[in-house]
């Protein structure tokens, strides 16, 4: 097993860190019962939960090993390890996480969340911004909900995932046909929007799904290759785009990011138009049916 190098902090850091791991896994425990994992009920139970020898045994870790963690002494952990008693604690994304960084450690691809789950009330807040197109995107530029203006404006009707994928605003940028692309500014959209995924690209440096999405976009566009090669980084901000409809022509909307509290490089796109002429096809946008694009932006 390899052990993970500990992150440099003050001693007095990792003294607290620790006493907030055995806080954090004495929780944890508690809230998971015998039933939860397959594990006969017993008798006489003194406390909820399971007990540290459970733990230890379903984890594949020795009981004197996994007492100690749980009393924050000052112990080594493995990536394995760690995974191993995630899993018996029935740790979700964010848990595991959590559980990494207390442990002193930089958190594992294998211990990344899945993707979020969108609140309800998040597409009732992207319907009641309509006529503005507006959606919900990573930073990878995967578009996880939407609203029927945005829709329009893509010109396409499949933008729900498939397969496990998302549609990808950047990838319909990059792979579009010019006689197709709804980009009118490519110039000045791509390499902000290619800066963008570079600066979250730092944060999952080995990841499967991020390598795998970088090597996809560098095998499908040479512009891509040229413009992550600059190695230009940037946060989403306002910018300018410039859309092109095959029905409305071309308008101006500035893409604004709003950040989304409790859901993590995540953030809702909003675009408002630069003008009243831009207002006024914005308008007409809302009550286009999705489609009209001879190409449309395809996975």
């Amino acid at each position: 097993m390899t052990v993970l190098e500990e992150l440099p902090t003050a001693a007095g850091d990792r003294e607290r860190r620790r006493t907030e791991l055995a806080r954090f896994l004495k929780a944890c425990r508690a809230r998971v019962t015998p039933e939860d994992v397959g594990l006969p009920p017993g008798l006489r139970r003194r406390t909820p939960g399971l007990r540290r020898e459970e733990v230890a045994q379903l984890a594949g870790v020795g009981v004197t090993w996994y007492t100690w963690l749980e009393q924050g002494r000052p112990i080594n952990a493995s990536e394995q390890v760690l995974l191993a008693v995630s899993r018996a604690l029935r740790l979700d994304g964010t848990e595991r996480q959590h559980l990494f960084r207390l442990a002193g450690m930089s958190p594992s691809p294998l211990a990344q969340p899945a993707p979020p789950e969108l609140s309800p009330s998040i597409q009732v807040i992207l319907d009641s911004l309509a006529p503005l197109p507006a959606a919900v995107s990573n930073t990878r530029f995967d578009v996880l909900s939407f609203n029927r203006p945005y829709r329009s404006l893509f010109g396409t009707d499949r933008m729900r995932p498939a397969g496990g994928v998302f549609f990808n605003s950047l990838w319909c940028m990059l792979a579009a046909p010019s006689c197709c692309n709804p980009c009118e500014n490519p110039e000045e959209t791509l390499p902000r929007m290619v800066a963008v995924l570079r600066a979250a690209y730092g944060k999952h440096v080995g990841e499967p799904a991020w390598e795998e999405h970088v090597q996809r976009l560098s095998a499908r566009s040479e512009l891509f290759r040229e413009l992550w090669a600059r190695q230009e980084v940037s946060p989403p901000k306002t910018l300018l785009r410039m859309f092109r409809h095959p029905e409305l022509g071309v308008m101006r909307l500035n893409a604004t990011y709003l950040t989304m509290p409790g859901v993590p490089e995540c953030y809702i796109v909003v675009y408002v138009p630069k003008s009243p002429e831009d207002r006024e096809l914005v308008e007409r946008l809302n009550s286009l049916p999705p489609g009209g694009w001879s190409h449309t932006c395809a996975l």
